[in-house]
């Protein structure tokens, strides 16, 4: 994820501090597999929030709801505010998951789930997870060595 200033205001009489400053930042994700997501975010003392966002390929709503709380936490980082919400929280907070075969059950779920609904399937085991692309890559392929999903690609 790379992450750049793109403008800042200041609202009449703020003082050198950060109170009563606005500033928007513009975020890119790309992935490994030619997937890119542009997004401009505002950040002001009432939190983060994504003014625009740009992919290809396109982001279902489910996409984008999983996009802004997995985007929130190292925008908020950088920014140098917290995350809207949750004072204290740590970017590195993650749901809790199960290790071994019920964590490999419960990723196959949503995996399945997400191809139920016709939603990005990694996209739904990162929300689920708390993890990253990589990671959620990872867990995917140990349900398909447990046998919780089938193989990616069928040989003819």
């Amino acid at each position: 994820m790379s992450v750049w200033p793109a403008w800042e205001v200041r609202e009449d009489g703020a003082g050198g501090d950060d109170a009563g400053v606005t500033s928007w930042w513009g975020v890119r994700l790309a992935f490994p597999d030619g997937a890119q997501v542009d997004l401009l975010a505002v950040v002001s003392d009432a939190g983060v929030c994504i003014e625009d966002v740009r992919a290809q390929p396109a982001l279902s709503l489910d996409d984008l709801a999983v996009l802004a709380e997995w985007v929130e936490g190292p925008l908020s980082e950088v920014c140098g505010v917290e995350p809207a919400g949750r004072p204290g929280a740590s970017r590195h907070a993650r749901p809790a998951w199960p290790h071994g075969i019920a964590g490999q059950w419960l990723v196959a779920r949503e995996y399945r789930a997400a191809q139920e609904k016709g939603v990005d399937p990694v996209l739904a085991v990162m929300g689920a997870t708390g993890h990253g692309r990589r990671r959620s890559l990872s867990l995917i392929a140990q349900a398909r060595d447990a046998g919780f999903l089938t193989a990616r690609h069928a040989r003819l």
